[in-house]
């Protein structure tokens, strides 16, 4: 767990990095801490890094009063330029989707594309909100802790997954009772409707069949507020799909992550993230009109495809890159590679291992000769880190 002082906020956050594909970030439900997001983030290719935290009040986030939807989404959006993080995948459920739309609709330029899970611009009457406060503040949460988890969860999940219903359970009842009101005074006060209407993002709305919290039908009416917004509706979910379909969910992120650049922009910002903007810069100004169209191929089949798919890390992609141009004989390129690595976080013994792999199932000479390519690639690199 990492945390920082945001906004005069502590915010406690996790950052997961190495992979090297795009970043996604997760935002969070009431009463529920970034342990939500655990069983989606294991079932995304390896190559994703991830940002979740927690919402003031929740997990280990520190408390405040009196603050909005927009407080807490500038409370992200200080933690994404604090981590100097921006064209990222901004996935939020329920009061983490009002924080993801606040976010949007003010700050396009750091995000890539946009996922809205069980969530609308105004959610709940103000009725409905202040009596729940009213319980809370009469009895505690736990009181109504049970007409909360019929609300969200779908009728079978409770006998299918009792173990994850508990979990759930569990996560709820420690949630401070004064963090949960604090939020459900912000979700109370917050009509969104106007910014979502001016979110110009790719952008994926998602809604449970058995959601009684953020119905279908504020789902629906959200995607047709969005331009160009699509819409997926789960069957057999309620209010929570990363608790309940954590497998679709991953795959409605992948999804968006391939969607949601061309492969020609993708392959020039992984290519840059590789070999280095030097590097680019160079073979970028010795283009000509004869090999334009083939190093428009190169950037988007290697590098905007191979290169940035997310079912390997860059560490493993270069070991692989590596190995496979010593086992062909395309030593030109070698060097290109192994200078690489000191981006994508492949190590020495790393290289040694892949041409250890050709020395035995492509040959012994090929093997040689690449690493002795290596050594001297290496060796300049400690003076020339270009």
């Amino acid at each position: 767990m990492q945390a920082r002082t945001l906004n005069g906020q502590l915010i406690a956050y996790r950052h997961r990095t190495g992979g090297g594909g795009p970043c996604v970030v997760f935002a969070n439900s009431l009463g529920s801490d970034q342990s939500l997001w655990d069983d989606v983030i294991t079932r995304l290719p390896r190559g994703f890094d991830t940002l979740t935290f927690d919402l003031r009040g929740h997990g280990q986030s520190g408390m405040s009063e009196g603050f909005s939807i927009a407080d807490m989404a500038d409370d992200l959006i200080a933690l994404l330029e604090t981590l100097n993080l921006s064209n990222v995948i901004l996935c939020g459920v329920s009061v983490g989707g009002m924080i993801a739309q606040s976010l949007a609709a003010r700050r396009p330029d750091l995000l890539r594309a946009l996922i809205l899970s069980n969530t609308a611009p105004k959610i709940g009457t103000d009725e409905r909100w202040n009596t729940r406060i009213d319980a809370i503040n009469a009895d505690g949460l736990d009181s109504i802790t049970d007409t909360i988890l019929d609300n969200w969860f779908s009728a079978s999940f409770r006998d299918r997954a009792p173990d994850a219903f508990a979990l759930h359970r569990n996560m709820l009842s420690r949630t401070p009772d004064a963090g949960y009101i604090a939020v459900c005074e912000a979700i109370r006060d917050a009509d969104l409707t106007a910014g979502t209407a001016q979110i110009n993002l790719p952008t994926l709305c998602i809604g449970g069949i058995e959601d009684k919290s953020t119905t279908v039908d504020h789902v629906t009416a959200m995607a047709g507020l969005i331009p160009g917004a699509s819409c997926e509706i789960l069957d057999n979910v309620g209010h929570l799909p990363p608790f309940e379909a954590p497998e679709q969910t991953a795959q409605f992120i992948e999804t968006m992550a391939t969607a949601s650049r061309s492969r020609f922009d993708t392959g020039m910002s992984t290519r840059r993230s590789v070999l280095g903007d030097a590097h680019v810069d160079r073979a970028e100004a010795a283009k000509t009109d004869l090999d334009r169209p083939f190093q428009t191929l190169i950037t988007e089949g290697a590098w905007g495809t191979v290169w940035s798919s997310p079912g390997i890390a860059r560490r493993e992609r270069s070991m692989l890159t590596l190995a496979l141009l010593a086992a062909t004989g395309n030593f030109d390129e070698i060097s290109m590679h192994v200078r690489a690595t000191a981006r994508t976080g492949a190590s020495e013994r790393d290289i040694l291992e892949a041409f250890q792999h050709v020395a035995i199932y492509a040959g012994v000479p090929r093997a040689n000769h690449a690493l002795k390519l290596a050594r001297q690639t290496l060796a300049e690199m400690k003076g020339d880190p270009q």
